[in-house]
């Protein structure tokens, strides 16, 4: 894979100058409200005035974040699960979009789209998320969350955690259940996915300006749009058929911003618009399960005692470091696996168990439920034939999860009348740090386990961006022999830390 340095990723990227933390209390203002927004896959050179005009505009008014992060793994779980709780999986535990849970299904994978499969690893293991929550934290201040989504229902259940914390619509889990037959009288049944996720995705939006803005009216609220991800995965970062789901999804934030207005409510609204990832090409030359086959071996029961969920692999049974060691070095040399994490070699060590590999603290991943071992697909610069950069050795058309700048680097927009106006930040910051910020926009006080900070300095009693302090390091982990090495690309912001990407080099 080409090797680019920090400087060209970051002039790729727009820039990644990290900030200070200061600590900037803000008392909630009388009937305002906070609205988030979550365009599921959404990178931010898709947001142009040609193809996202009304959300360019928000921006344009409102702050512009330039270094904005996915938590890794890059995926739509991982992050709503980071969304939910403010904090990495270092603290909320869900690991993957595809997870391992010998409590719950000994023999294979826990599939957390499906909120039934999420339902029973909480019956199994009598807990799904292991921190507070955004709807836990509203709740007992006594103010009401709720989430519209056109994702998955997994998605939704995570981001709506725990049961009976917040309200849920989704096409295909409503929560509390009574409220289904009012949604389906109102809109009928809601709609599948489909390419484009157009449909679903108007249905939701009806059912926010339905009921969200009236008899479920959230002091928070979230609306997930299912697309440019549906479509992407599909048919390609930047395709036509990609463009037009972008337009439509901007229609939808067009027709949510002229009924906040429309209804005198605007004025009062703290709009925050994310995604959960970034998105890159995929060459298809990672085949993780086909390497890692060689070293599984039969348990009695004739299941094999190695299991990989995406760029987890778990063994089964006793711990066995000689044949972590052995899989990491077989890895090691392969060009299509890019970043290695073990175990920390030491507590807070950078330097895996592994010789050669980073620790999972570095990519806030350390868990109880952690896996042995933890790869990332490696990453280029390349452009597509639709003319996007950003290029990963995964399996399919397109996607994410791995920690390339491309899927780490994700939109975060802000507009309202707590948030500066005219103003582009290269602070970073993470998809952990907006339930800190939503609830400080709310009034109610932070709860310490959330680890993500408030995004101080993109409101109007917070320091000025550019007067914020950054610290860029870089932590590198290689092979006695040298032959492999990895850097990891982090940033600090005062006490707070943020995994920029990381890049690999062989000999």
């Amino acid at each position: 894979m080409t090797v680019i340095s920090r400087r060209d990723v970051l002039a790729l990227l727009a820039g990644s100058a990290l900030a200070g933390t200061m600590d900037w209390p803000l008392r909630a203002q009388a009937g305002r409200s906070q609205l988030l927004m979550v365009i599921d896959g959404l990178r931010p050179d898709y947001v142009t005035p040609e193809v996202m005009p009304r959300l360019f505009a928000i921006g344009q008014r409102g702050v512009l974040f330039e270094a904005n992060h996915s938590v890794f793994p890059t995926v739509t779980r991982v992050n709503s699960s980071s969304i939910a709780t403010g904090s990495y999986p270092e603290t909320h535990g869900l690991l993957g979009n595809t997870i391992y849970s010998e409590k719950t299904f000994p023999t294979k994978a826990i599939e957390t789209s499906d909120y039934t499969q999420l339902d029973a690893m909480e019956r199994a293991e009598g807990v799904l998320l292991t921190a507070p929550t955004l709807g836990t934290t509203l709740q007992t201040a006594g103010k009401r969350f709720t989430v519209f989504s056109a994702g998955s229902t997994g998605a939704a259940r995570l981001l709506g955690s725990p049961a009976g914390a917040a309200t849920i619509v989704n096409p295909d889990y409503v929560r509390p259940v009574e409220l289904r037959a009012r949604l389906v009288a109102a809109l009928g049944e809601g709609p599948k996915d489909a390419i484009p996720n157009n449909v679903r995705n108007r249905w939701v939006v009806d059912a926010f300006l339905r009921f969200g803005l009236g008899e479920l009216n959230g002091d928070v609220t979230a609306i997930w749009f299912g697309d440019p991800d549906e479509t992407a995965h599909a048919k390609g970062v930047g395709s036509e058929t990609t463009k037009q789901a972008l337009r439509f999804v901007d229609d939808e934030i067009g027709r949510i911003e002229d009924a906040l207005r429309q209804q005198g409510r605007l004025a009062q609204t703290n709009l925050i618009v994310t995604s959960d990832h970034g998105f890159s090409t995929h060459t298809g030359e990672l085949k993780l399960r086909e390497l890692v086959a060689p070293f599984a071996r039969t348990l009695p029961d004739g299941t094999p005692d190695v299991i990989v969920t995406e760029g987890a692999i778990n063994l089964r049974g006793p711990k066995d470091p000689a044949r972590v060691a052995a899989i990491v070095a077989a890895l090691q040399k392969r060009p299509e696996v890019g970043a290695i994490f073990t175990r920390p070699a030491s507590p807070g060590s950078a330097l895996g168990v592994v010789a050669g590999t980073l620790s999972f603290s570095v990519a806030r991943w350390e868990h109880a439920r952690s896996a042995d071992i933890m790869i990332s697909g490696n990453w280029d610069s390349t452009t597509n034939d639709a003319g996007w950069a950003g290029r990963t050795t995964q399996g399919g058309v397109a996607g994410h999860g791995t920690s390339s700048p491309f899927d780490i680097h994700n939109t975060l927009i802000a507009a309202g009348p707590d948030f500066r106006e005219r103003t582009r930040s290269r602070v970073p910051v993470s998809n952990a740090d907006l339930a800190p910020t939503l609830l400080t926009l709310a009034g109610v006080p932070v709860p310490g386990s959330m680890t993500g900070r408030v995004i101080d300095e993109a409101l109007k009693t917070g320091p000025d961006p550019e007067r914020v302090s950054v610290q860029p390091r870089v932590e590198t982990a290689q092979t006695a022999d040298g032959s492999y090495q990895v850097d990891a690309h982090i940033t600090l912001v005062g006490r707070e830390r943020y995994l920029d990407y990381t890049q690999v080099r062989r000999k």
